[in-house]
């Protein structure tokens, strides 16, 4: 997980070994962290190559449509991308331990509730880009984390998918890691466990989890990402093994 980032100049890879999946992937994208839970979950055999999004190998661009991150490279060179698109793929490739539910309308409902999730996405990046968060953004944010609580109650366990986490934990998980650095942007942000019971208990016993500790990084390490994200200068390699 936390190699050296490749860039522009970085020679040729060799073909995929057999039996592996290669996920080119960032350190720090909530969108490749998903692709990353989904393949540690169901225990599929994969390798890491961490690719530097400012300054991509030219190789890349050949394996993905504008180089997009996170993809995947199966061992007969086929390639996929889009994290959505690459968790139900891994899903249903690999039966072992499936995350979406059985039932087709509750897996409906809960891709629905992503679409949903989308929105607050939207509205984080959209905060930390600027250095703070607006009352529109404030107001999606709280409105689709109510709607989270709500649906986190009348679920049948303390995750979304009953007593163990499934898709829908996961594919929402990189951005409730990252929450906490709303605290950037002062006090008035940070989240309210009173107003988020629900969310918070779920947010601790995912923390607990073994795929999702595999991933996990501590708050400190996103803001310091995040102000070099901001500094123009992400440092990417910010966890990389000397």
């Amino acid at each position: 997980m936390n190699s050296k980032h490749l860039s522009k100049g970085a020679r040729q890879l060799s073909p995929v070994r057999k039996g592996k999946i290669r996920l080119y992937t960032n350190r720090f994208c909530p969108y490749c962290q998903r692709v990353v839970l989904i393949l540690d979950a169901k225990n599929i055999p994969y390798e890491i190559v961490n690719i530097n999004l400012l300054n991509k190998p030219d190789w890349m661009y050949d394996k993905s449509p504008m180089g997009k991150i996170p993809a995947i490279e199966m061992d007969n060179g086929e390639v996929l991308y889009e994290s959505l698109i690459i968790a139900d793929y891994l899903d249903e490739k690999y039966p072992q331990r499936q995350l979406h539910p059985k039932d087709p309308l509750q897996k409906a409902k809960d891709q629905l509730l992503l679409r949903q999730f989308t929105k607050v996405i939207n509205a984080l990046l959209k905060s930390i880009h600027v250095g703070r968060v607006d009352n529109d953004e404030a107001e999606v944010i709280t409105e689709g984390l109510t709607t989270f609580e709500k649906e986190l109650a009348n679920r049948s366990g303390p995750f979304f998918a009953g007593q163990k986490p499934g898709m829908l934990d996961y594919m929402i998980w990189p951005w409730c890691e990252r929450s906490d650095v709303l605290k950037m942007f002062g006090r008035a942000y940070i989240l309210k466990k009173d107003k988020y019971q629900k969310l918070m208990d779920w947010r601790k016993i995912m923390m607990e989890d073994e795929t999702v500790k595999k991933s996990c990084c501590d708050v400190n390490t996103h803001i310091k990402y995040l102000q070099s994200h901001r500094a123009g200068l992400p440092d990417y390699d910010l966890l990389c093994f000397k």
